[in-house]
């Protein structure tokens, strides 16, 4: 009796198409993998699955430069859609005031964090839920909100909100000041390979000459510059709790390098938790930087 409700051709498996699509836009199995809390080899299985099932090929090219193929370009942004579609069903079923926000790791751990508390205080009945943002992502699949910086046209997205115009400086811990700083170690940060020539860019100083000690994130620099271990060039915000209680120093100070510490609302009409949440964001960057202004 129920024939008539199975389509003549059924969809494939969900996990093989949820696998594709976090692959597709965030370029990775590795990321996807991260964001969907599974091993990287479960989404190349997924996806090859899925090639099978449908009788094409959706990527293309070497295995460590995989691009979408013309029909995987389609699947994604159809498939992109519609999860973003089911995605806000079930939110507003839910009629809860949560708010997912996905944010750089450093920010994270450095920043909002140690001010959760706050938001409990001041935001009273809004219960905020945290992860992982990739280094080059600017959405993120079930996320209301993502904090991160930008810089160039990204910056007039209509649905960008600004929070801070971003100031970055060198920094290092009092001791490492008082020594020869043209030669002392350079920490860098994997992940924002640029750090050292955009403050060479925004201050217009020659970049130390010092040897460079490569780690993967920047709160690890940031930990290695409070450890002594050599310079580090880092955003005001994710340092200033630092600086105001003595533990690291900026002898240079801070310079504009052209980008803004954001929140891009990944639904144009945003829930008021949202809209709330960034103005909490906002309060927050402004009562972090102003007394180093």
């Amino acid at each position: 009796m129920f024939g008539n409700l199975t389509p003549s051709t059924a969809l494939p498996s969900l996990n093989a198409l949820r696998a594709f699509e976090a692959m597709g836009r965030t370029g990775s199995a590795t990321l996807a993998a991260a964001e969907l809390n599974v091993t990287h080899s479960a989404i190349s299985r997924q996806v090859k699955a899925l090639e099978a099932a449908l009788g094409t090929r959706l990527f293309e090219g070497p295995r460590h430069q995989l691009r979408l193929t013309e029909k995987g370009k389609a699947l994604s942004l159809g498939l992109g859609t519609g999860f973003d579609a089911l995605t806000e069903a079930v939110r507003i079923v839910r009629d809860v005031d949560e708010v997912h926000v996905a944010i750089h790791p450093s920010l994270a751990v450095k920043w909002l964090i140690p001010r959760l508390a706050r938001f409990e205080q001041e935001c009273p009945g809004v219960t905020l839920h945290l992860s992982d943002l990739a280094s080059a992502a600017t959405r993120q699949r079930g996320a209301d909100l993502v904090v991160r910086y930008l810089d160039g046209p990204a910056l007039e997205g209509e649905t960008v909100e600004h929070l801070t115009d971003n100031r970055v400086g060198l920094v290092c811990a009092p001791a490492v000041a008082v020594g020869d700083l043209g030669a002392a170690p350079r920490l860098a940060a994997r992940t924002h390979i640029r750090g050292w020539s955009d403050w060479t860019v925004a201050t217009g100083r020659l970049e130390h000459s010092g040897p460079v000690r490569t780690l993967t994130h920047l709160h690890f620099v940031q930990d290695a510059a409070l450890a002594g271990l050599g310079l580090a060039v880092l955003p005001e915000v994710v340092v200033a709790d630092d600086l105001a209680a003595g533990r690291l120093v900026a002898p240079y100070g801070f310079a504009p390098d052209g980008g803004a510490l954001v929140a891009i609302r990944m639904d144009a009409e945003s829930r008021r938790a949202a809209r709330r949440t960034v103005h909490w964001l906002r309060e927050q960057v402004r009562a972090t930087v102003a007394p180093a202004r």
